[in-house]
């Protein structure tokens, strides 16, 4: 019979995959066009998601895989397709200001959302590997390590561009027309 410590983390890396596979169909149905006028809305609340499954590993002690090397999952998950599809959807509001580090280096940069997408995108397929292969300890080993090395930061500042952009876009608006806009929807 498993121990109770083994059924948690069955659980846990069990919901870890379901938010990883859900980002991923995401992210693939904003990059196909399926909906390119929700796009921001979408994505902001994709990445919200996939965070709070990014927080929860990285507030918890840190996870130690079963073997001491990390199992080969096989190739790299080829994300350049998904990289150049979601650079076209943002086309004109892909790149933004960035730090890098906010602590260590404030130095300016530039970022890239669709870059984010799919650098958080491969992050997590690389952790479904591992889990689809029986290793669910190896899943969250990587997951956790990765979101705080590397797609942890990306999804935040990618969920900051957009709810920037979100902001923009309905309180920069003409006041004449928002009103307008009001009073057609409460006057049919």
């Amino acid at each position: 019979m498993p121990d109770d410590l083994s059924v948690q983390i069955g659980l846990l890396a069990e919901e870890s995959a379901a938010s990883a596979r859900t980002f991923l169909d995401t992210v693939t149905a904003l990059a196909a066009g399926d909906a390119p006028d929700q796009s921001l809305a979408v994505g902001l609340l994709a990445l919200s998601e996939i965070l709070v499954m990014g927080a929860r590993l990285g507030a918890m002690e840190d996870v130690v895989p079963d073997e001491q090397f990390e199992a080969d999952t096989g190739p790299e998950p080829e994300v350049d397709p998904l990289r150049e599809s979601l650079a076209n959807l943002f086309d004109g509001l892909d790149e933004y200001a960035d730090l890098v580090d906010p602590l260590t280096d404030p130095t300016l940069t530039t970022g890239s959302l669709s870059n984010d997408l799919a650098v958080i995108s491969a992050a997590l397929l690389h952790g479904l590997g591992h889990y689809e292969a029986g290793r669910p300890v190896e899943a969250l080993w990587w997951w956790q390590f990765s979101y705080l090395s590397d797609w942890g930061e990306r999804a935040a500042m990618a969920l900051r561009v957009l709810q920037s952009l979100l902001a923009h876009l309905r309180l920069d608006a003409d006041p004449d027309l928002v009103a307008e806009a009001e009073f057609d929807a409460l006057h049919p």
